[in-house]
């Protein structure tokens, strides 16, 4: 088996082929000064099985995806993997007006005809994966990020809001500690009290945990609150840290201790590794 790192996740493909104890190759990818992506396998034949690792976003990383999968099969690839850390457009699962289109369940199409088997971390919603007709699997962070925050003094675990409240109760039953979700509550037309839903949060080392940070808006307040509320300290831990321009900056200089994300989206936060998780479902066969 052959492990093949698009360029945006070589470390976390790295690693992967580390766990599986094979070959690593990393697609040597470049883009032509009118933006068109060029890559190429520095390899003179491929009669193996191979996992392709990267991103479906941003739009470019598809296209080199897809250009990567076409030089293994030519190569003589048997199967394909494709291993989609953040997969790009899973959000855009439903319509909501007239003339749209269903974006995730189109790329789910495009990848279906072209690979064996897929896997993704911790998507928008599972259901996406139905799109798929080879076999695929979601796999969630929440054993990695749990395994990473062991033994650091954790207290709680808490969900931005209820949507995510299955998250935090994954973390926090691993970790042994209590869960609760963040609930908003308006006040005003200007003011939101935000603050756990039953759990009390002074003197306590809190942890909250989420799927995606976009944005940091809504992490930034609930750290604020949090805080005035008698918190000891407050960590925030992602599968997927997109972090769209400045976040990222505004989240470090904010009233948090830790940020931190899983190496899904490679950046100088993701220090949490989903390797092992994704080198146990390769090792499950094709």
């Amino acid at each position: 088996m052959i492990v093949i790192g698009g360029s945006s996740s070589v470390a976390l493909a790295q690693e992967i082929a580390r766990e599986l104890g094979c070959e690593f190759l990393r697609a040597s990818t470049t883009r032509f000064p009118d933006g068109e992506c060029y890559t190429r396998l520095d390899r003179d034949s491929m009669d193996e099985d191979v996992v392709i690792v990267q991103n479906t976003y941003p739009d470019g990383n598809l296209v080199e995806m897809l250009l990567i999968r076409d030089a293994a099969v030519g190569m003589g690839a048997k199967r394909v993997a494709m291993v989609i850390p953040y997969f790009g457009y899973a959000r855009q699962d439903r319509l909501f007006k007239p003339g749209e289109p269903m974006s995730a369940r189109v790329m789910c199409g495009i990848l279906d005809r072209i690979c064996d088997k897929v896997v993704t971390i911790d998507l928008h919603k599972e259901s996406t994966l139905d799109n798929f007709s080879h076999p695929h699997r979601d796999l969630k962070a929440a054993g990695p990020i749990a395994d990473y925050f062991r033994g650091k003094g954790i207290d709680m675990v808490l969900a931005p809001d209820i949507g995510a409240a299955g998250r935090a109760k994954d973390v926090g039953g691993r970790l042994g500690v209590p869960y609760d979700h963040l609930e908003k509550t308006r006040l005003s037309g200007t003011e939101v009290r935000i603050k756990p839903a039953k759990a009390d949060c002074r003197g306590r080392n809190i942890l909250i945990v989420d799927d995606m940070i976009s944005t940091g808006g809504t992490i930034i307040a609930a750290a604020a609150a949090l805080k005035e509320a008698g918190a000891e300290s407050v960590a925030v831990a992602c599968t997927h840290g997109v972090f769209v321009g400045d976040a990222l900056e505004r989240l470090t200089n904010s009233a948090l201790k830790d940020v931190l994300s899983c190496n899904t989206i490679e950046s100088s936060v993701s220090k949490i590794s989903v390797a092992r998780i994704v080198a146990e479902e390769i090792g499950r066969g094709f």
